[in-house]
């Protein structure tokens, strides 16, 4: 027993000893000798008394964080470290998840509003706080230890929940070339999250884009090192500085071959170190970000999740990393699903812990158990756990959450989606829209006009792109234009084909019927057998009610391999009320489908993945035996039935309808959108459906024609490109990125955004970056140049500016010092706008081969027409260094090649220093 438990009991034992020995007739010195000891039982007592009500160590605030966190410690449980932990996405709602022993932190959501149900975002913000504060108290005052949890939550470009202000996407921000407008973007989301108790944000994403068929440029900065360092270290520090945790990611790169998602990463230690490792070291040292999220691809074999090289050698010990490494969500157990390098997850908690993971992300309650399972039996060594519970609680005391674990709902109220943050979106919106074509000046386009086309979905859907929330107020691109207009413009208005296709749905479970047992049930019977020749007797025979499966990780079911099966689906199929036509399957092949007893495709060759239907004819409401056979012998199966009820293509209707407007009209314009995000990656690079058909057919008319391209990556052009008269890239411009289009369509604001990626002329140039390093041969295809579409850097304005006066001083230098680097830039037009001033290097003559170019500064400045503005640079060893042939990095003596432009293609100036 605990030697402090047993002090409350010490005056009832003294009291039952005096009653003893006067019980017994004892003498007045027995007596005296029991009232001293009374006293010192009862001095003894009131000491323990006085010593227990004191706080512990670890709730001292005026003690050491590193102190509090060994008191803590040392009072924990194996459990209680266990819980530290762990994370998820949950809440206290469900009585059967034991929360008793605390957690490392709960994503926490709020009922979604109903769509036009009038709740304004300061409601939904303090409701937030409220639910977020009710749960903080249930750790904080109903566990044992009262170890506060840390809220965190999604915020990319804005906090991921209802009543939040959604701003524009993250490759957008990068496009403004702004960290100053970065800085004060972040300080707003930073702001709405603090003040609902959100503690840690899993953001930003700081992965180096440069394939952009990859889903998740949206979510990035761009191709670039440094600008996305900049980014970075704009976004972290103010984070941190406003006490909200951020966490980078994905440790290390999060895309590979072919521009996949979490595809596996094996380039050299040199490319990690100059391309993809900048960013994060600029989160970290520079920033002071607090946390890390791996990825979850493999790097150089080794599951991000468990890469000792990376966590413990790189993050931990070269970079001195004093936060916590948290998983990717359900990434650990990765390892024995995808990488097939663990047996188990037991086993995969084991080595990811030891090397050097500090906290599991999970999906939900429950998926707990495996982890608990490893500690519990001891297979991660105490001082591994007793040190990743040391990096929570060091950063749970740096928060004040020990003091301060609750916040003022009404301040979440005044902050989320206030009319200043919206403003600023609005401001940070304009800033990152691109012009990238502008024929005959035709943009901005007057007011005065008479009537305008505004034509495709993205027009009025107002899409704001992967990792958003509803948004506050979001305005769409039509709505913004109609603002701008006013009454007296005819705004006409087709939404175009869309950017997706009427295509075969999925037969759906109502129209299958089987018998299984007697009774009869909505979908197929499936056979499933453990070989890929239907032999035998099926281990598992159900009812599936619907055809549609993705079998990637695991089996169709227990005792059946994940890669070595065969199904057999029977029962009947029901034509719909208007009939059927054409039914198919779409599956990676080794597929035969039967109709009353007719085999009807036969594709039972294992080859591709594609789509086959066939012709039939099905009255309505008949009921015909279907059959479906289906086998997998390499694993990753997907297979689906389909047919074509209730299937219109009305996408030639809708483009006429869009051209008949256009003809009526003063100008075009056409918004066109794209199809993208996490784990949705894009062979082509052309815009989807048929909005190209959609393009070109307005540009016939001979009208105005302008294009607004919304998404978050790049977008081939070539066969529309030349006939159209402008195009703007609003990215996804956020909640209040209808009326910034309509700001930059119409003159109210002048373009200034420039490319943070390079866009290809075609998909087959890619993986194409402007830093690459000089070509052993040639550059350019027998069919194709070599050269982009437009050039990283890229974008257009209203006016135009002139540069001169190139100053570099000193002209020779020692390797410690460092050089200024001046010019005058001039607007040389008639309208007011921004430039985007691009200082990039070249070495010279180097030990190893260095990039063709590289970004090494940039100043956004603004000049009235006329005005001449000096902008100054200064590049020291941190931007001159380079990883020499022994993997050192040095800066080495020889001639720099100094190179300012308005773009990586379009230099304006150029000289020279020499580092002696």
């Amino acid at each position: 027993m605990d030697f402090t438990d047993s002090s409350a009991d010490l005056p009832i034992m003294a009291e039952n000893e005096i009653r003893a020995h006067t019980a017994c007739g004892t003498s007045l010195r027995c007596f005296r000798r029991s009232a001293i000891i009374l006293a010192a039982i009862c001095a003894l007592a009131a000491v323990l008394r006085s010593q227990n009500s004191e706080p512990p160590p670890y709730r001292n605030a005026g003690l050491p964080a590193e102190a509090r966190v060994r008191d803590l410690l040392s009072r924990m449980t194996l459990d209680e470290k266990f819980w530290q932990l762990f994370m998820i996405p949950g809440n206290l709602d469900n009585p059967a998840d034991d929360y008793s022993h605390g957690i490392f932190g709960l994503q926490i959501a709020t009922a979604r509003r109903q769509q036009g149900d009038g709740t304004d975002a300061a409601s939904l913000a303090r409701a937030h706080a409220e639910r977020i504060n009710a749960i903080q108290r249930y750790f904080v005052e109903k566990t044992r230890l009262g170890i506060p949890i840390i809220p965190f939550e999604e915020a990319v470009h804005g906090i991921q929940r209802d009543g939040a202000t959604v701003f524009p996407q993250a490759v957008a921000l990068a496009a403004t070339w702004d960290a100053s407008l970065m800085e004060r973007v972040a300080g707003a989301i930073a702001d709405e999250a603090k003040t609902r108790g959100i503690r840690d944000v899993l953001s930003p994403v700081v992965n180096i884009a440069d394939d952009v068929r990859w889903g998740r440029v949206e979510e990035t900065y761009g191709e670039d090192p440094y600008l996305a360092s900049a980014m970075a270290r704009a976004f972290v520090s103010t984070f941190e500085k406003k006490g909200v945790v951020t966490t980078p990611k994905h440790f290390v790169a999060n895309v590979g071959e072919g521009g996949r998602d979490s595809y596996p990463i094996g380039v050299s230690e040199r490319t990690l170190e100059e391309r993809y490792f900048p960013p994060f070291i600029a989160a970290i040292k520079d920033a002071g970000a607090r946390s890390i999220m791996t990825a979850y691809n493999s790097v150089d074999g080794s599951p991000a999740t468990q890469n000792r090289r990376l966590l413990n050698g790189i993050l931990k010990g070269d970079w001195g990393f004093r936060g916590f490494v948290i998983s990717d969500a359900s990434a650990t157990s990765g390892a024995t699903v995808l990488h097939m390098t663990e047996a188990s997850t037991a086993s995969a908690a084991k080595d990811a812990f030891e090397a050097g993971l500090d906290v599991v992300f999970q999906s939900q309650y429950g998926q707990q158990r495996p982890y608990l399972d490893a500690f519990q039996r001891g297979l991660i060594a105490q001082e591994v756990i007793d040190a990743a519970v040391a990096r929570v609680l060091r950063v749970k005391f740096e928060l004040g959450l020990f003091e301060q674990p609750y916040v003022d709902p009404e301040a979440a109220a005044a902050a989320n989606g206030s009319a200043a943050h919206r403003a600023l979106a609005r401001e940070a919106a304009r800033e990152s829209i691109v012009l990238l074509k502008n024929e005959r000046h035709v943009l901005p386009l007057a007011k005065t006009m008479k009537s305008i086309a505004v034509i495709g979905a993205d027009a009025e859907e107002a899409r704001l792109g992967g990792y958003s929330g509803p948004g506050s107020k979001k305005e769409s691109i039509l709505n913004g234009i109609r603002q701008a207009l006013g009454p007296s413009v005819d705004i006409r208005y087709a939404p175009g084909p869309g950017r997706v296709l009427p295509d075969f749905v999925v037969v759906p479970a109502g129209a299958l019927a089987s018998q299984l047992n007697g009774q009869e049930a909505h979908g197929l019977t499936g056979e499933y057998f453990d070989n890929p020749r239907l032999e035998g007797r099926p281990p598992i025979t159900r009812t599936d009610p619907r055809m549609d499966f993705r079998w990637t990780l695991n089996s169709p079911g227990r005792g059946i391999p994940f890669d070595w099966y065969s199904v057999r689906w029977t029962g009947s199929i029901i034509a719909p009320a208007d009939g059927l036509s054409r039914i198919g399957v779409e599956a990676n092949d080794g597929y035969r489908l039967y109709l009353d007893g007719k085999l009807l495709i036969d594709d039972w060759i294992k080859r591709s993945y594609g789509m086959r239907t066939v012709d039939v004819s099905l009255p309505p409401g008949s009921r015909h035996d279907i059959k479906l056979e289906y086998f997998e012998s390499a694993g990753n199966a997907r297979l689906r039935l389909l047919w074509d009820a209730g299937v219109k293509d009305d996408s030639s209707a809708k483009i006429a309808s869009a051209v008949a407007i256009a003809k009526e009209s003063d100008a075009a314009v056409v918004v066109a959108g794209l199809e993208e995000g996490e784990f949705r990656d894009r062979a082509q690079l052309s815009l989807p459906g048929r909005q190209e058909e959609l393009i070109q057919a307005i540009a016939k008319i001979g009208k105005p024609t302008v294009v607004v391209l919304i998404g978050g990556s790049a977008v081939t052009m070539s066969s529309w490109l030349e006939h159209v008269d402008a195009v703007l890239d609003a990215w996804y411009p956020g909640e209040a990125g209808g009326p910034a289009v309509a700001d930059v369509l119409f003159g109210d604001a002048n373009p200034a955004g420039r490319l943070p990626i390079t866009f290809p002329v075609f998909e087959g140039q890619l993986p194409l970056y402007y830093d690459h390093k000089p070509t052993g041969r040639g550059d350019d295809y027998v069919d194709l140049t070599g050269m982009p579409l437009f050039p990283f850097g890229f974008g257009l304005s209203y006016t135009k500016f002139e540069y001169s006066d190139l100053r570099i001083d000193p002209a020779e230098m020692g390797v410690a010092d460092t050089v200024r680097v001046r010019c005058a830039v001039r607007n040389t037009g008639t309208l007011a706008g921004d430039e985007v001033v691009q200082l990039y290097i070249r070495d010279v003559l180097a030990s190893v081969a260095r990039p063709v170019i590289e970004l090494k500064g940039f100043r956004r400045i603004h000049l009235a027409p006329g005005e001449r503005a000096a902008v100054e640079f200064t590049l020291g060893p941190e931007e001159l260094r380079m990883l020499d042939r022994d993997m050192k990095w040095v800066v080495e003596p020889g001639a720099f090649r100094v190179l300012i432009g308005s773009s990586s293609k379009d230099i304006r100036l150029r000289g020279e220093f020499t580092i002696k």
